[in-house]
C-alpha cells in the first residue's frame, strides 16, 4: 500500500477535492479518485471528506493507494442465448440474475466468463475485465445487449451510443396506474447524496437523463409500459419511474419494501435493440421475448390473482 501527501496551495482555495486530486495525481482517472474518496482512502487533515469538499489553502491531503489486485478472468462453460453473431459482434439475450462482467464480489459466472469460453476474440478497449462489453444492463434486468468482437466494431458502436442513435426499448411493469398514457422524464441523475450506493434524480452534480414511456396495458394496481432510452445513465428507467411515484415491480433498491410477488429482481426487460452494423452500415434490429416469469405475473394480473 502506497501513500501520497499533497498540500493545497493558495491557487487551490475553494477547489473541489476530486478536481484537485485529478489535477495533482498522475496516472489515475477521476473515476478511480472518486472511488478512493468514497471508500474513505482520502484524508484531509486526518478526516475523510466528500468529493465536493472545497479545499482551504494549506490543507494537507493524504491519499492511500491500495495495492493493485491481479485479476484473472477465466473462461467458463456458461450457456449463453445468442440471438445473432457474425465476425464483428454478437447480440445476447441476457437472463435475469446474470452479471454482465466481473466486478467486486462477482468474479465468475458472468456473461464475460461465458463469452471468453465461446469466442476466440473480443475487443480489448475496456480491458481484461470487460472485453467486448459496449454497454451493460443490470444484473436483474433481462434482455438484449450487443458485444463487440473487434476494436473497430467497439468504437463504432460506442459512437452510436454517444450519439443516442441506438434504438433501445424496454418493457417494465410499474406499481400503480399511470395518469398519463405516455410521457417524457427529463431529469438529471447522479449519486444519491443520502446513500452513495444508490442513484437518484438530483439538482446538483447530475447528468442529463431522458426516458420516453408509453402505457401498453393497465391493470387494477399496475401499469405495463414500454420505455425508450434517449440517454443511458445507471439505473435510468428504475430511477425515473420511482421519481414519478411508480417504481418498477420487484425493484429491491428503488421499489416498494413490501412486494406482492416473490421475485428475484425488478420486472424490467430490454426487449428491442437496433443499431447500424459497424462494418456494413446496415440497420439491424433485434427483439427478445419476455421471460417466462414475466409472462406468468402478467397472466396473474389479467385474472386478478
Amino acid at each position: 500500500m502506497n501513500t501520497i501527501n499533497l498540500e493545497a496551495l493558495d491557487i487551490d482555495k475553494d477547489k473541489r477535492l476530486d478536481v484537485f486530486l485529478a489535477e495533482r495525481v498522475e496516472g489515475h482517472s477521476r473515476t478511480y479518485i472518486k472511488k478512493l474518496i468514497e471508500d474513505g482512502l482520502v484524508l484531509v487533515g486526518e478526516k475523510t471528506k466528500k468529493a465536493n469538499y472545497k479545499l482551504n489553502a494549506g490543507d494537507n491531503v493524504l491519499i492511500i493507494l491500495p495495492d493493485p489486485v491481479n485479476l484473472e478472468v477465466k473462461a467458463e462453460d456458461i450457456d449463453i442465448d445468442v440471438i445473432y453473431e457474425d465476425d464483428d459482434l454478437l447480440v445476447i439475450n441476457k437472463p435475469q440474475g446474470m452479471v454482465v462482467h466481473p466486478a467486486h464480489g462477482n468474479y465468475s459466472g458472468t456473461l464475460v466468463n461465458g463469452l471468453l469460453n465461446r469466442c476466440e476474440g473480443l475487443s480489448g478497449i475496456n480491458g481484461v475485465i470487460r472485453p467486448g462489453i459496449v454497454h451493460r444492463i443490470d444484473k436483474d434486468t433481462s434482455g438484449l445487449i450487443v458485444v463487440a468482437k473487434t476494436n473497430e466494431a467497439h468504437m463504432n458502436l460506442s459512437r452510436q451510443l454517444k450519439e443516442h442513435s441506438i434504438n433501445r426499448k424496454y418493457i417494465a411493469l410499474l406499481e400503480g396506474r399511470l395518469k398519463e398514457e405516455r410521457g417524457i422524464v427529463d431529469a438529471p441523475i447522479g449519486r444519491d447524496p443520502k446513500d452513495r450506493k444508490r442513484m437518484a434524480v438530483v439538482s446538483k452534480n447530475g447528468k442529463r437523463a431522458v426516458t420516453h414511456y408509453k402505457a401498453i396495458e393497465f391493470f387494477q394496481a399496475n401499469t405495463l409500459i414500454e420505455a425508450s432510452l434517449e440517454t443511458g445513465r445507471t439505473h435510468q428507467i428504475r430511477v425515473h419511474m420511482a421519481y414519478l411515484g411508480h417504481p418498477v415491480v420487484g425493484d429491491p433498491v428503488y421499489g416498494y419494501k413490501k412486494q406482492r410477488f416473490k421475485l428475484k429482481g425488478q420486472m424490467l426487460h430490454a426487449k428491442i435493440l437496433g443499431f447500424m452494423h459497424p462494418r456494413t452500415g446496415e440497420y439491424m434490429e433485434f427483439t427478445a421475448p419476455l421471460p417466462e416469469y414475466f409472462i406468468n405475473i402478467l397472466e396473474k394480473l389479467k385474472h386478478n390473482i
